[in-house]
Protein backbone atom coordinates (compact mmCIF):
# COMPACT_ATOMS: atom_id res chain seq x y z
CA UNK A 1 0.00 0.00 0.00
CA UNK A 2 1.32 3.67 -0.57
CA UNK A 3 2.27 6.12 2.07
CA UNK A 4 1.58 9.13 2.42
CA UNK A 5 4.15 11.94 1.21
CA UNK A 6 5.08 15.24 1.08
CA UNK A 7 2.56 16.81 -1.47
CA UNK A 8 -0.30 14.33 -1.22
CA UNK A 9 -3.88 15.25 -0.33
CA UNK A 10 -4.94 13.52 2.70
CA UNK A 11 -8.14 13.01 4.37
CA UNK A 12 -7.77 12.71 7.74
CA UNK A 13 -10.23 11.96 10.86
CA UNK A 14 -8.65 13.26 14.26
CA UNK A 15 -9.35 13.53 17.83
CA UNK A 16 -7.36 16.43 20.07
CA UNK A 17 -6.79 16.15 23.18
CA UNK A 18 -4.17 18.43 26.08
CA UNK A 19 -2.08 16.64 28.61
CA UNK A 20 -4.61 16.32 31.17
CA UNK A 21 -7.20 14.68 29.06
CA UNK A 22 -8.97 17.99 28.08
CA UNK A 23 -10.29 17.46 24.82
CA UNK A 24 -10.22 20.55 22.17
CA UNK A 25 -11.00 19.68 18.72
CA UNK A 26 -12.18 16.39 16.61
CA UNK A 27 -13.83 15.82 13.61
CA UNK A 28 -15.70 12.90 14.86
CA UNK A 29 -19.62 12.70 13.42
CA UNK A 30 -18.29 15.91 10.69
CA UNK A 31 -16.12 15.00 7.26
CA UNK A 32 -12.27 14.32 7.72
CA UNK A 33 -10.30 16.87 7.15
CA UNK A 34 -8.77 17.42 4.24
CA UNK A 35 -4.78 19.04 3.55
CA UNK A 36 -2.18 18.71 1.71
CA UNK A 37 1.27 17.91 3.16
CA UNK A 38 4.18 20.92 2.47
CA UNK A 39 1.52 23.53 2.18
CA UNK A 40 1.66 24.35 6.08
CA UNK A 41 -2.34 24.32 6.34
CA UNK A 42 -1.60 22.34 9.99
CA UNK A 43 0.73 22.70 12.56
CA UNK A 44 4.21 21.10 11.81
CA UNK A 45 4.01 18.19 14.65
CA UNK A 46 0.70 16.78 13.28
CA UNK A 47 1.75 16.77 8.94
CA UNK A 48 4.82 15.36 10.37
CA UNK A 49 2.59 12.55 12.19
CA UNK A 50 0.56 11.96 9.30
CA UNK A 51 3.68 11.38 6.68
CA UNK A 52 4.42 7.33 6.48
CA UNK A 53 0.88 6.53 7.29
CA UNK A 54 -1.19 4.06 4.58
CA UNK A 55 -5.02 4.62 4.17
CA UNK A 56 -6.95 2.86 7.32
CA UNK A 57 -3.75 3.33 9.61
CA UNK A 58 -4.30 4.94 13.18
CA UNK A 59 -1.92 6.47 15.30
CA UNK A 60 -1.51 8.09 18.50
CA UNK A 61 0.89 11.26 18.42
CA UNK A 62 2.11 13.55 20.80
CA UNK A 63 3.39 17.24 20.11
CA UNK A 64 5.60 19.42 21.82
CA UNK A 65 4.43 23.11 21.50
CA UNK A 66 7.28 24.26 19.80
CA UNK A 67 5.93 21.85 16.92
CA UNK A 68 2.41 23.29 17.53
CA UNK A 69 1.06 26.66 18.16
CA UNK A 70 4.58 27.32 19.70
CA UNK A 71 5.74 28.49 23.67
CA UNK A 72 3.09 31.53 25.35
CA UNK A 73 4.46 35.06 24.81
CA UNK A 74 3.91 37.26 27.36
CA UNK A 75 4.95 40.48 25.09
CA UNK A 76 2.01 39.45 23.30
CA UNK A 77 -0.53 40.12 26.31
CA UNK A 78 -1.38 44.05 27.25
CA UNK A 79 -3.23 46.20 28.86
CA UNK A 80 -5.20 48.82 26.23
CA UNK A 81 -7.05 51.73 27.56
CA UNK A 82 -10.84 51.44 27.17
CA UNK A 83 -10.47 54.98 25.35
CA UNK A 84 -8.67 53.13 22.62
CA UNK A 85 -11.62 50.92 21.46
CA UNK A 86 -14.89 51.80 20.04
CA UNK A 87 -17.76 53.54 21.80
CA UNK A 88 -20.47 50.54 20.54
CA UNK A 89 -18.55 47.91 21.02
CA UNK A 90 -19.47 46.16 24.13
CA UNK A 91 -16.58 44.24 25.59
CA UNK A 92 -16.32 40.96 26.83
CA UNK A 93 -14.32 38.58 28.79
CA UNK A 94 -13.50 35.68 26.06
CA UNK A 95 -14.22 37.67 22.91
CA UNK A 96 -11.81 37.56 19.98
CA UNK A 97 -11.09 40.78 18.06
CA UNK A 98 -8.97 41.94 15.29
CA UNK A 99 -5.96 44.18 16.17
CA UNK A 100 -3.53 46.18 13.77
CA UNK A 101 0.09 45.80 14.36
CA UNK A 102 2.76 48.83 13.84
CA UNK A 103 3.66 47.62 11.00
CA UNK A 104 -0.05 47.37 9.18
CA UNK A 105 -0.16 43.55 9.89
CA UNK A 106 -3.50 42.05 11.01
CA UNK A 107 -3.50 39.69 14.48
CA UNK A 108 -6.35 37.93 16.21
CA UNK A 109 -6.40 38.97 20.30
CA UNK A 110 -8.81 37.80 23.03
CA UNK A 111 -9.81 39.86 25.95
CA UNK A 112 -8.77 38.29 28.94
CA UNK A 113 -9.70 40.75 31.64
CA UNK A 114 -11.61 44.05 32.00
CA UNK A 115 -10.82 46.68 34.96
CA UNK A 116 -12.83 50.28 35.27
CA UNK A 117 -9.67 51.31 32.22
CA UNK A 118 -8.50 48.64 30.15
CA UNK A 119 -9.06 45.59 28.68
CA UNK A 120 -6.11 42.92 28.66
CA UNK A 121 -5.45 41.56 25.46
CA UNK A 122 -3.71 38.30 24.49
CA UNK A 123 -2.42 37.82 21.38
CA UNK A 124 -1.02 34.57 21.62
CA UNK A 125 -3.07 31.43 20.19
CA UNK A 126 -5.19 29.98 22.83
CA UNK A 127 -3.34 26.63 22.13
CA UNK A 128 0.00 28.15 22.98
CA UNK A 129 2.33 26.41 25.42
CA UNK A 130 0.22 23.50 24.82
CA UNK A 131 1.82 20.06 24.23
CA UNK A 132 -1.23 18.38 21.67
CA UNK A 133 -2.19 14.69 21.73
CA UNK A 134 -3.78 13.55 18.69
CA UNK A 135 -5.50 10.54 17.55
CA UNK A 136 -5.30 9.75 13.23
CA UNK A 137 -6.84 7.92 11.04
CA UNK A 138 -6.09 8.61 7.51
CA UNK A 139 -9.37 7.72 5.95
CA UNK A 140 -7.97 8.49 1.80
CA UNK A 141 -5.28 9.38 -0.08
CA UNK A 142 -6.83 12.16 -2.48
Amino acid sequence: MRQVQEGDTVRIHYTGTLDNGTQFDSSAGQDPIEFTLGNKDVIPGFEDGVKGMQVGDQKKIHIPPEEAYGERNDSLVEQVPLQNFPDDLELQVGMQLQAQSPNGENFNVIVTALSGEAATIDGNHPLAGEALNFELELVEIV
